[in-house]
């Protein structure tokens, strides 16, 4: 792990990587909609609104994966001052945000035809909405300090804190009676969903992770790239 911590290190190997991930989220992407769009059937009681399914899920998905990755670079970042772990952290929280913002959108325009209303106080899209309201909070509050310093510290403990909200997310539905329904893939047993729905549902989540992973590497390489011209920039004033 602290061989990347070396930012010099990870522009070498992000440099490599980052064309293979973004040629694969692209293969997936267009495979996965492809399927979800044309090959997979209708459900036999939702009939087309299910293809929601197929960005709705994947989307709950990386809100929280997101989340515990951003809280994870949090931990890092404090325990170990590892300067990459802070820039991963927080530029996790804008694409996580733009993740949960999704669920929420595509799961009430599945509500409203499915539940006859667009949004209910239920114990999952709750709890969903305070992960939105965290990653808000957390960028916030990086950005609240004339010390960035300061503010990726305050920022890593939201996001430690913000970490007990995960397990409410996956458990609401087992813990309340909720209106919205269990888990159907990742639960004890089998799948409960049709192989020929499972499938495309599958390649679209590599394909929506491999996409968060593109646009990280993206946009830390952007901010090492600008941290180092802001540092060049002081050292010019400096020599001035």
């Amino acid at each position: 792990m602290f061989r990347f911590a070396n930012p010099n290190r990870f522009m070498n190997w992000s440099g490599k990587l980052l064309p293979w991930c973004a040629a694969a989220t692209a293969i997936l992407l267009i495979v996965g909609t492809y399927l979800a769009l044309f090959v997979a059937p209708p459900d036999y009681q939702q009939g087309e609104a299910v293809r929601i399914m197929y960005v709705h899920v994947p989307a709950a998905w990386m809100a929280s994966f997101v989340y515990g990755v951003m809280a994870a670079s949090s931990a890092v970042a404090l325990i170990w001052r590892h300067p990459v772990a802070d820039i991963a952290a927080q530029q996790s929280a804008p694409l996580g945000a733009g993740f949960t913002l999704l669920c929420l959108v595509s799961g009430s325009l599945w509500g409203e035809p499915m539940w006859g209303t667009w949004w209910v106080w239920d114990a999952r899209l709750t709890s969903v909405l305070v992960l939105f309201f965290l990653y808000l909070g957390y960028i916030a509050l990086v950005n609240a300090f004339d010390e960035p310093t300061r503010g990726a510290r305050a920022g890593a403990i939201l996001a430690l804190v913000g970490v007990v909200n995960l397990p409410i997310i996956k458990f609401s539905v087992d813990w309340w009676n909720t209106l919205h329904q269990p888990a159907s893939v990742f639960r004890i047993g089998a799948p409960t969903i049709a192989a020929s729905m499972l499938w495309p549902l599958l390649i679209m989540a590599v394909g929506f992770t491999l996409f968060y992973v593109t646009l990280l590497l993206v946009r830390m390489r952007s901010a090492l790239m600008a941290a180092k011209l802001r540092a060049l920039r002081l050292q010019e004033f400096q020599a001035a």
